[in-house]
């Protein structure tokens, strides 16, 4: 009797050890930059993250925020980060000895963009740029290369209007307020803010100065890329489901980007309608706007030469 007791705990005892569920495989942390806080082109990550779309891949995102790609790529430089959401002209910082990779294409045209000026400004339109100085983000940054399209599509020259890296959109908003800048290029939250104060206008959008482009893409480091590509592979995967979420729930993007950006849903609401149109559905890089990109390196002297863009990213990480 107690042998045939003791197979019955023995095999319950058994059971009940195999039904316990599996330990939860802890999160994989990836450390992700933005080079801008405020705008909307990288809200995507914010909210794949409150929604969950990050966590059931298995990620734990930590985001940082940085002001202009060459901060960003600092930081990846210092290994305080393991990818980034920024500029395609950043990719020219590969050529400079950079630890880093394009891994995905996420925008397309630089709908992203306006330049202002002061409300009392003489400045009309485009065709009053030339010799004036104009606030960019950073040297060798899209914005700096949107200035440059204007010049180069008034027959002025490369260098006819002067820029100045000044950091992020408020500090470039800033500038023009105390008239140490005759505009400044940024991103299309601060220009709309910025004319409903009745402090400033918007001289100029950046919707038709490149059909085929790459205004943002996204870095890993070549570390990160080496020690840990499913979870790279699992964050551009994050959000591409984002992006497909906010094309369907408008409400709830919006509410989100709007706490995010630090501004209110009604602005955040005509925000989401004019550059969702931008974003990309699958991360691939399109030939046409690498090679766009190719001739900005050398335009904005970034590089004396057009570089062999197929050493600068890689599709390897997309989602299959």
């Amino acid at each position: 009797m107690f042998r045939q007791y003791a197979k019955t705990a023995l095999a319950l005892a058994a059971s009940l050890f195999c039904a316990q569920p599996a330990p939860a495989q802890a999160e994989e942390l990836i450390r992700v930059g933005k080079a801008g806080r405020e705008a909307f082109s990288f809200v995507p990550v914010d909210i794949g993250d409150h929604m969950g779309f990050f966590k059931k891949r298995n990620l734990k995102v930590e985001i940082s925020n940085f002001a202009g790609d060459a901060r960003l790529q600092q930081a990846m430089a210092a290994d305080a980060l393991d990818m980034s959401l920024g500029s395609g002209p950043g990719m020219a910082f590969v050529v400079k000895g950079a630890p880093v990779k394009a891994v995905a294409a996420f925008a397309g045209p630089p709908l992203l963009f306006a330049l202002v000026v002061s409300r009392q400004s003489p400045l009309q339109s485009e065709a009053d740029l030339n010799g004036k100085t104009i606030g960019v983000s950073g040297v060798g940054s899209v914005t700096q290369w949107l200035v440059n399209q204007i010049a180069v599509k008034q027959g002025w020259g490369l260098g006819a209007i002067k820029v100045v890296g000044i950091g992020e959109n408020a500090a470039r908003v800033a500038a023009v307020k105390a008239n140490s800048i005759d505009g400044g290029v940024v991103d299309i939250a601060s220009a709309l803010l910025y004319a409903k104060s009745g402090e400033g206008r918007i001289l100029n959008r950046f919707a038709n100065a490149a059909s085929d482009f790459h205004v943002h893409v996204m870095f890993a480091t070549d570390k990160a890329i080496a020690q840990k590509p499913e979870a790279i592979r699992a964050f551009i995967d994050g959000w591409f489901e984002t992006i497909a979420f906010m094309r369907a729930n408008k409400a709830k993007s919006v509410e989100i980007a709007a706490e995010v950006m630090g501004t209110d849903q009604e602005l955040a609401g005509s925000i989401y309608d004019e550059l969702m149109p931008m974003f990309a559905n699958d991360g691939k890089f399109n030939p046409k706007a690498l090679d766009v990109l190719a001739k900005s390196f050398v335009e904005l002297k970034t590089l004396p030469i057009e570089p062999d863009m197929a050493k600068l990213y890689t599709e390897a990480l997309l989602p299959k």
